[in-house]
């Protein structure tokens, strides 16, 4: 396995991770802390997206 294949991995099972944790505290715990984690979702998605197209962002 590539790095590029352990790299997309690592993102996918973070944010499926998170999803799980964060419908765990929506029922379980507390909304709030459910709807916090949740947003965690996309913000992984979004970096492990960052990370692996190859190009250097530049202002």
């Amino acid at each position: 396995m590539d790095h590029i294949a352990k790299a997309r991995t690592l993102f996918g099972v973070a944010a499926v991770l998170s999803f799980f944790l964060s419908i765990f505290l929506w029922f379980v715990v507390d909304r709030q802390q459910g709807l916090f984690v949740g947003l965690w979702v996309p913000s992984i998605l979004a970096l492990g997206a960052l990370t692996l197209s190859g190009r250097a962002v530049r202002s």
